[in-house]
Parts: structure tokens; sequence; C-alpha cells
């Protein structure tokens, strides 16, 4: 695979799983470079729509050169979905896609500051414009703050002796660029024995700061509940991710909204029958869809993925639906 090209994990299953109708429409919610959104496109009739969403100004860039009277993106968070596409008057979908993560052209960009194979600054926002970086995060984090942060969104078990390093070597000099903050990394954790012998000690490190910084966990858990109303009857959503603290979301979620009370722990402790609660708002599936060794092979980017499907029912969502998705 060229450097700095994104190709789209799972494509074909992802688009296989919304079940597309031509005359339908369609949210793109992770537009990244196009490839998935183009997919869509090309299923639909004229009568089709596929409106997008991302953060990156990147993204819009692409999404301006996508020339389609169908299509329609705007520069919105997770968060921010439903109200956008109520600002258009859309009020019901048939499919949601969301490709989780982070697109290989941003990773390959060192100015991005995702990762330490090159030099760069340490940004890790997917909107540059909004938000806190990385590097003004560690300069005014306490080391207790670094640690959890590190433990909890990157499950890295020498989060304390990491935060400690970042802490110590701050006092010396801002930690401002990537191979920076690998370079402490690697000493902080030095020879001790970790799983996966393979993978570069600051991985998780980087992989915990650029989640904290973007939210992402916290908007995932937004925009699972809020998404679902807007389904129409049969219309599906399909979620693709890349590490476990997102897939733990998504598979407790699906799982919730798929039981006949929508998940909601209230009526679960009521003494009611199961036939008279409210009846589930969605359905899943089959099951956890994985690539297969030959798109690993291709793209070795895709080894962690998992494509999770669920589809709405007629019922209606249940008050309090999604009110603790949980992690």
């Amino acid at each position: 695979m060229p450097e700095g090209e994104h190709v789209p994990v799972l494509l074909q299953e992802a688009i296989a799983a919304l079940a597309i109708r031509p005359e339908g429409t369609y949210v793109d919610a992770t537009f990244g470079r196009g490839g998935h959104a183009r997919a869509i496109l090309a299923a639909l009739g004229p009568a089709g729509r596929l409106y997008a969403f991302d953060r990156d100004p990147a993204a819009a860039a692409t999404a301006r050169a996508l020339c389609d009277p169908r299509f329609v993106f705007d520069a919105r968070w997770f968060s921010e979905l439903a109200s956008a596409l109520a600002a258009r008057g859309v009020d019901r979908i048939d499919g949601a896609l969301l490709d989780l993560g982070i697109s290989s052209p941003q990773i390959d960009d060192p100015a991005r500051g995702f990762s330490f194979r090159a030099d760069g600054p340490l940004d890790m926002r997917m909107d540059p414009a909004r938000g806190e970086s990385a590097a003004a995060f560690l300069a005014r984090a306490t080391a207790r703050e670094l640690s959890e942060v590190i433990r909890d969104y990157g499950e890295e078990r020498f989060a304390q002796s990491i935060a400690g390093a970042i802490v110590a070597a701050r006092s010396v000099a801002p930690v401002v660029g990537t191979r920076q903050l690998a370079a402490i990394v690697a000493q902080a954790v030095g020879a001790r024995p970790r799983g996966d012998r393979s993978q570069d000690p600051a991985t998780r490190t980087f992989q915990a700061l650029r989640i904290f910084v973007n939210r992402e966990l916290a908007e995932l858990a937004l925009i699972l509940p809020r998404v679902v109303p807007m389904l129409a009857t049969r219309g599906r959503l399909a979620v693709i991710s890349f590490h476990s603290l997102e897939d733990r979301i998504v598979k407790r979620f699906l799982a919730s909204a798929s039981k006949p009370f929508g998940g909601d722990p209230r009526l679960a402790r009521l003494a009611i029958r199961t036939d008279a609660l409210p009846p589930a708002p969605l359905a899943l599936v089959g099951r956890a869809i994985r690539p297969t060794e030959r798109e690993v092979a291709v793209n070795p980017r895709a080894r962690s993925a998992t494509l999770r499907i669920a589809e709405r029912t007629p019922h209606p969502v249940p008050a309090g639906f999604g009110a603790a998705p949980g992690r």
C-alpha cells in the first residue's frame, strides 16, 4: 500500500451490511477520505441521498472535490450529527455507517502528530482548530491525570511509570515532539516484558492521548443512542471498531438495545413480565465480522477491525434509552 493512501477496511462487508436501498437516505458518520462514501453513492439511485460527517479539515477538502448532487458534507463531531441532520430537514435515515479510529493519511502525516514513525508536533487533534492539543495536555496535567489517561485509554500496564517520566522530562524541557515523547516512554518502560514484543513501547501511550484529546469514546457513547431513533424501520446501523475500548462500547450498546426493554436498567429491575416490556428497538444482524487473511495481508492496519451490525425494529425507542451505554 503506498504511503498516505487510505484503503477502507471491510469495504464490501460494510456496504453489504447497510442493505442499501437505491432511493434511501444514508449517513457516513466518518467520511475520512471518502472510500465508504463513494461505495455508498455507487449503490444509490438518482433519488438516494448520502449525508457525510467528519471533523478533520483534510476530510472536508476531499469532500469538496466529490461533486455529486446526492451528497452533502458537514464538518461536525459525532455528538452534533442528529442536530445537523434535523437542521437540513432530515428526521429519518435508512442506514448509518461509523468507521471509527483514524485513517492512514492522518497517521502518515507527521504534522498531525498521531505517529512516532516520523518526528512532528504533538498535536493529535482531528480538528486542529478545536480543543486542546496533546502537547498542551502533557504540559498541564498532573502525574495522576497522565497515569489515568494512559491506563484507561491505552490499557497500558506501565502507565504510572510513563506518567512519572513525562513529568520529569517536562521539568527540563517542554514535551512537544512525537519522537521526543516516544523516547521518554521507551526509557520509562525499559526492558520490561510486554504482551506484544513487536509493538513499539509508545504505541499504547499515543493511542491513549489521541483518544483523550479527541474525546473519541465519549463521542461514540453519545452518537449510538442518538442515531437509533432516526433509523427508519429495517434501517441498518453498521459500526467498524479498531480496538477493544471502542468495540466494548459498541458491543454493549447493541446488546442492550436488542433487549425487550431497550437496555433501560430501571425497567430491568422491575417485576414485569417480559411480554409486557417495551419491545427492543434494534435487532442484531449476524455475528461480528472481521477482515479476511487476504485483506490483512494487503492492509495490515485492518487486522484489529471488527464490524457489528444491527437493524431497526418497528418498535418505538423506550424512555431512558441509551442513558448509560457504559464503557
